[in-house]
């Protein structure tokens, strides 16, 4: 009875904190979020004119939102994700932490960028995840993704 009872206690501990690891790990970005900012920024680069890859992700830097607007380049896909990966990894936007690399007071980061375009999404003040938009100018490409995080939350906690 003993060791049954133990094995008990243990299974419940092994679950409890299996439990407290996955709440940790889970997305802050659900998918409603997600597309009402990427309404909200693919209605912005369209009205410009503007031909950009959006891409959305949840505080993990996990893909939750992908559009890629029809004239937006190659190349495009892969910049919105090395400037997710900054914001995701920094809290800050895109272009802030390529600033702080270029003055020497922060270490680059691996497979990121170092221009804007990519902002941090924060809600009632914990990040959710990142959104960062490719095609165009840097700052034009911070303009769209500024657009969607607005609608749903902040650029900054």
């Amino acid at each position: 009875m003993k060791i049954q009872l133990k094995n008990f206690i243990a299974a419940v501990a092994l679950v409890f904190s299996s439990s407290l690891v996955l709440a940790q790990d889970e997305s802050l970005m659900t998918y409603d979020l997600a597309t009402q900012a990427m309404e909200a920024a693919e209605a912005y680069a369209r009205e410009q004119g503007w031909n950009v890859t959006i891409l959305i992700t949840d505080q993990n830097n996990n893909p939750v939102k992908l559009h890629r607007i029809d004239g937006a380049g190659a190349r495009t896909f892969g910049f919105a994700t090395a400037k997710a990966l900054v914001v995701n990894a920094t809290g800050l936007t895109s272009g802030e932490y390529g600033q702080q690399v270029q003055a020497g007071d922060r270490e680059e980061i691996e497979g990121g960028v170092t221009f804007a375009g990519g902002v941090p999404v924060f809600r009632n003040g914990q990040h959710i995840g990142a959104i960062a938009t490719s095609g165009v100018r840097a700052a034009q490409d911070e303009e769209v993704s500024i657009a969607g995080a607005e609608v749903i939350g902040s650029i900054s906690n």
